[in-house]
């Protein structure tokens, strides 16, 4: 039992079902079966480096199976078939996870300057799909090549020619929509990865503020749960203390900063999180089951 599970059962007498975990005390886990295998025996078995793997694990594309006992990831070999018999294998595979990084080489993706690819990220035409954080403690952002094409067919025009009225009102008002639009992206995907209703509000409340996550959460064992089941940082994202100033910078690109993005979260928590209080009612049990 870990430590948050501990301080709620504490908090409340009970005993928080972890979805977690391997097991209650005492009792030998089940053996994994041998068609499930670790990430770096499956990303090599589809012909991806560890960043293009974690890049397919994010987007859907890889869908992992139930956890080893200590946490780590699986992935059943049914899954790692399904996809190495896709049309087109494993060309295809690397062309939807290859990213470019920064406007440089986007820009050069799209036949554009950097400064025509930067405004067009600034103003939220284009969505990053992860970052990084170079030396200099300056955010990277990656954008996924595929997509850039894409949007290079569909949107020629705005490729030439000036910016458009709203471009130009969001450039003067120093409006940078790069790290609210990866945001959305991130919350996203969490949200599709997951149907249990406490690890979506758990997916929702990571983003938000300190001070709004305990106003729209005032129960302190509600919110061990949500940090119970908070979703890891992103693939890349700085670790400390290895990386603390760049981790530091990394960490406000989680939370949502905007007042009108931080009430849409808020407002989005509250619906989730009576969904799951209403789980917990039926089944008799406080936190995810």
């Amino acid at each position: 039992m870990d430590v948050a599970t501990q301080v709620l059962a504490e908090v409340r007498g009970q005993v928080l079902p972890v979805i977690r975990a391997a097991g209650p005390p005492g009792v030998r886990p089940e053996p994994l079966p041998d068609a499930a295998v670790g990430g770096a025996r499956a990303a090599g078995e589809l012909g991806l480096t560890r960043t293009e793997f974690a890049r397919a694990v994010q987007l859907g594309i890889v869908r992992a199976g139930p956890p080893a006992p200590g946490g780590s990831p699986r992935y059943a070999r049914a899954e790692l078939e399904r996809i190495r018999s896709a049309e087109g294998f494993p060309e295809a595979l690397r062309e939807r996870v290859g990213t470019v990084a920064g406007a440089e080489a986007a820009g050069a993706v799209l036949g554009i300057s950097p400064g025509r690819f930067t405004r067009l990220a600034r103003c939220g035409h284009v969505t990053p799909v992860g970052y990084r954080i170079n030396r200099y403690r300056v955010v990277v952002w990656l954008y996924l090549a595929a997509e850039l094409r894409e949007f290079a067919d569909r949107e020629p025009g705005m490729l030439r020619g000036s910016a458009p009225p709203a471009d130009r009102e969001l450039l003067a008002a120093k409006a940078d929509l790069r790290p609210r639009k990866w945001r959305g992206r991130h919350v996203g995907l969490l949200l599709r990865r997951t149907a249990d209703p406490w690890e979506r509000a758990a997916v929702l409340a990571s983003v938000l503020p300190e001070e709004e996550l305990r106003e729209a959460v005032p129960d302190p064992a509600e919110r061990i749960v949500l940090a119970a089941l908070a979703p890891p940082a992103p693939y890349g994202h700085p670790q400390i203390p290895a990386a603390a100033a760049a981790a530091a910078v990394a960490a406000r690109l989680l939370r949502a900063e905007p007042a009108d993005e931080v009430h849409w979260y808020r407002t989005s928590l509250d619906f989730a999180l009576t969904g799951a209080r209403g789980q917990s009612k039926s089944t008799g049990d406080r936190g995810p089951t």
